[in-house]
């Protein structure tokens, strides 16, 4: 673990034991990556992709190229780019070239990464590619939930402001 990623206010996963959590240590690997990623997924589900975005790229900086961590957050970042595209601009072109970056990016990452289930989410971009529609009333798994924004969420990406 690295100490810059380390937050102890950070809980386990609701449910199972996705890649990332170290059970026999009791915590994450990286506790700031899953307290982005459960800020990030619950704003993407509530349709607020701009600020779901801002949570996953202000998390990617934390990490090196290559790096499972990276990849994740980065095709994170392109998944809520994405829909951004899609839903605020109508611009279906602008979301398949973000989701198939995000697809590459995906490469290799675990199918439960910090809770998501980064499968599914695989599945619905490539779906999207070629049906724009399959976007529509699709969110992200986490800890095999649908979570919604709250209150905190939305506090937690406008703390991300600059």
């Amino acid at each position: 673990m690295d100490d810059h990623t380390r937050d102890d206010s950070v809980g386990p996963p609701a449910r199972g034991t996705p890649t990332g959590w170290l059970p026999e240590r009791d915590r994450w690997k990286h506790d700031t990556l899953r307290r982005a990623t459960v800020h990030g997924v619950r704003l993407f589900n509530s349709g607020d992709y701009h600020e779901s975005h801002d949570c996953f790229e202000d998390e990617w900086y934390n990490y090196g190229r290559g790096r499972p961590e990276s990849k994740f957050l980065h095709g994170m970042v392109q998944v809520a780019a994405g829909a951004y595209k899609h839903f605020d601009f109508e611009d279906d072109d602008g979301m398949r070239s973000l989701f198939r970056t995000a697809l590459q990016y995906f490469q290799g990452v675990p199918n439960d990464f910090y809770g998501v289930d980064v499968l599914d989410v695989r599945t619905v971009l490539t779906n999207a590619l070629s049906d724009p529609s399959a976007l529509h009333g699709w969110q992200i798994v986490l800890d095999d939930e649908r979570p919604e924004a709250r209150e905190r969420d939305v506090e937690y990406a406008e703390s991300l402001e600059h």
